[in-house]
């Protein structure tokens, strides 16, 4: 199985989705987002297989959020900030074949890796 997550090793629900993950037997291959951000295209990939708009992956309680005025912005400006601004994105993010999600609480991770 091929598991990527999208982890920031600072973020606790992103350390424990990594070590269910590892649990399970697989070892994911690990973006850390914040040294290798996903570009624009990337992210809007992740979000069409997700099957949720950018506002859905946004850390609105972020200083950026409010700093670049984001509240109330269409989904093309937060795509655009979550790309120039990487610390805006949500995590953990998990994709499989299965699917991709937002892994907060850590333990929706289980339903993209069981067998």
């Amino acid at each position: 199985m091929t598991v990527t997550i999208y982890h920031n090793p600072k973020c606790s629900n992103s350390r424990a989705c990594l070590a269910l993950i590892r649990e399970a037997g697989v070892e994911p291959r690990i973006v850390e987002y914040l040294k290798t951000p996903p570009s624009r295209a990337e992210l809007a990939a992740l979000l069409a297989k997700m099957g949720v708009g950018p506002l859905a992956l946004v850390r609105t309680k972020e200083a950026a959020y409010a700093e670049l005025g984001l509240a109330g912005a269409d989904d093309a400006t937060l795509l655009d900030a979550m790309a120039a601004h990487p610390i805006l994105i949500n995590r953990p993010i998990v994709v499989t074949a299965k699917g991709a999600a937002l892994c907060r609480p850590p333990e929706r991770v289980k339903a993209l890796i069981a067998g």
